[in-house]
């Protein structure tokens, strides 16, 4: 029984498949692609995240957030040191502050 997919995976993914004595059919993005299916990656992870709460996919989200850095030539050092720079200047999330309205 095939099952279709059309999605990005981590690197060993095939490998752990062909183990379990399945067989992948895979194939490598092209650059435009990649950055396509990082997106598409992204979104997926932070809807895991979204319906489970469960903190491994905050790390699978930070995985999908380095290689879309690194496709466009920002390292995650430089990701988190751009994230310190706007903490300092506009503060963090930590307070839980809700905006609810702003008054002329």
């Amino acid at each position: 029984m095939r099952k279709d997919y059309d999605k990005l995976v981590r690197d060993r993914i095939p490998e752990i498949i062909e183990s379990s004595g399945k067989k992948a059919v895979t194939r490598i993005a092209d650059d435009a692609e990649y950055l396509s299916y990082l997106r598409r990656k992204l979104s997926e992870e932070v809807d895991e995240y979204t319906a489970s709460g469960d903190v491994e996919e905050l790390a699978d989200i930070l995985e999908v957030i380095s290689a879309l850095g690194r496709q466009v030539g920002v390292p995650l050092s430089r990701l988190i040191e751009m994230a310190d720079d706007k903490r300092q200047a506009r503060g963090g999330f930590d307070g839980g502050i809700l905006l609810i309205s702003v008054e002329d």
